[in-house]
């Protein structure tokens, strides 16, 4: 299980004042409840929502803003201004909040009551001037936050709050994330390195190195039994090739295999870690390079990145959360090669070993192939296509006084014919708007060789982090163009520039 989402909570707050009196506060209250039990009943929302008593002063509100941030089953907050919340009592509250907060910008009735409508039913529903007070303080305070607008029980804000709250889901991981630094950085590469200090600031994961040793010393204390059971495991998961069944000439491979993820499981369940990295050039003590190893345990949720990739761990891991319940698959990523064509161009995207198999089309194939740099033994891995269907690529990168999110859409294709020869997992996509365009602003925009690919979370996803973060957005999709993406990173220059002089 990636993560047992059942014992978090996402606190639904409204707002009020004294003003209307305890009848009209009982009616606000009970309405407050009717619409928790609502999103509580969507199947869209997949994170519980609990009512909260209504807020009706200073105290109150900042009490709740308290005891949010410290209750560690709470990821979130929603807040909802039914009737006229005047907003100075907010600041204080809002100063302290340091979880992720949604305005929902909806009243209880969905029409207006053309024959009965008075000025009691008036006073009652005033959220569509409540929210517009409440939402200047917010922004006066230059508070990021999440706003969905519509009435609760349209399909179209329901999606919008589980998305919302998949994203709060995933933050909350990261603040309690602890990377495992397998070895170093892989020499002289710049894009896989970065301010880990500043990352922990600002993300909350921490990243911290360790000898490989430390692995190995786990990896030898594997039994054989332990080891047959694994390789049962194997051998029911994935269609062995006939080298590596029972009695098979390279048998040994996969025993060998198994040990390493067993320790290298081992190593990472004792020390709480659920995302890791390792570098090629640094596994003394291992009979070969972990491929098996890392695509089973990204399968099982751990983030991972590649030659050092910190970055790219930690958000394989937040985009594993977020899509804790689905059958589509996430996976570390690399652009690898390119189709070119007079008709289109495409992207072959894979990596030496270790691509997770939740983004397999059908049975993934065990195999043991040569691999030309590491110089350890013919490593096992799986091999497989990944399905046709829509997906994005993610990159988060080190600007040197920020970060940056970079996303490109793209679709995924069966490859155009069989790859006999090519023993590697791997998956073809069409990136948006066209390869030429998508390839030329991701470079401008300093994007990382490294991904996180992903056919079970959108940029909509994405854009809700980056606010819950904190930190730039840069989209390539089918709207995109060369000379406007560049005009937006001239002008992000200039922003974060002033941001971060707080000018």
């Amino acid at each position: 299980m990636i993560i047992d989402s059942s014992i978090y909570e996402i606190w639904f707050v409204t707002g009020s004042q004294h003003l209307y009196g305890e009848e009209t506060l009982r009616q606000v209250a009970s309405n407050s409840e009717e619409i928790t039990k609502g999103l509580n009943a969507s199947k869209h929302i997949p994170i519980k929502i609990v009512f909260k008593p209504i807020v009706k002063t200073p105290d109150e509100i900042t009490n709740l803003c308290i005891a949010a941030n410290s209750n560690e089953n709470c990821i979130g907050i929603i807040t909802w201004m039914h009737t006229f919340s005047p907003a100075k009592m907010w600041i204080k509250g809002l100063s302290l909040l340091q979880k992720p907060m949604c305005q929902l910008h909806t009243q209880f009735n969905a029409e207006i009551p053309w024959k009965t409508i008075d000025m009691d039913f008036m006073n009652l529903n005033q959220s569509a001037h409540g929210d517009r007070e409440f939402g200047y303080m917010v922004t006066r305070m230059r508070k990021k936050r999440k706003i969905v607008v519509g009435h609760w029980q349209d399909n179209k804000v329901q999606k919008k709050l589980g998305i919302w709250a998949r994203v709060v889901l995933g933050w909350n991981d990261l603040q309690n994330l602890k990377i495992a630094r397998i070895g170093d950085n892989m020499r002289e590469v710049a894009v896989t390195d970065g301010d880990k200090v500043e990352a922990q600031i600002r993300f909350g994961f921490s990243v911290n190195g360790y000898s490989i040793a430390d692995v190995v010393k786990l990896v030898n204390a594997v039994t054989e039994r332990e080891i047959d059971e694994l390789v049962e495991v194997y051998a029911s998961d994935y269609d062995l090739t006939p080298s590596l069944q029972e009695n098979g000439k390279q048998r040994a491979s996969l025993r060998d295999a198994a040990r390493i993820e067993l320790g290298l499981r081992a190593f990472l369940d004792k020390g709480g870690f659920k995302a890791f990295t390792d570098t090629f050039e640094n596994l003394e003590g291992l009979k070969q390079l972990p491929g098996l190893a890392v695509q089973r345990l990204m399968a099982d949720g751990y983030g991972f990145g590649g030659e050092g990739d910190w970055k790219t761990a930690a958000m394989v891991r937040a985009l594993k959360v977020m899509n804790f319940d689905s059958n589509k698959g996430t996976s570390f990523m690399e652009d690898y090669t390119y189709h070119f064509t007079p008709e289109k161009s495409y992207v072959l995207g894979s990596h030496m070993l270790e691509i997770c198999p939740s983004i397999a089309d059908g049975k993934p194939s065990c195999e043991v192939h040569p691999l030309g740099i590491g110089g350890k033994d013919d490593p096992v891995r799986l091999v497989f296509n990944s399905p046709a269907g829509n997906a994005i690529n993610v990159s988060l990168v080190d600007m040197g006084n920020r970060f940056r999110l970079i996303v490109n859409e793209v679709e995924a294709i069966s490859p155009k014919e069989k790859l006999p020869k090519l023993p590697v997992a791997r998956v073809l996509w069409d990136a948006k708007p066209d390869l030429e365009t998508a390839a030329t602003a991701w470079i401008l925009a300093g994007g990382a060789h490294h991904s996180v690919y992903s056919q079970a979370i959108t940029t909509a996803h994405m854009e809700d982090f980056a606010d819950v973060a904190g930190i730039e957005l840069l989209v390539i999709d089918k709207d995109t163009s060369i000379r406007d993406f560049k005009d937006k990173l001239n002008a992000n220059e200039v922003y974060y520039h002033l941001f971060q002089n707080n000018l």
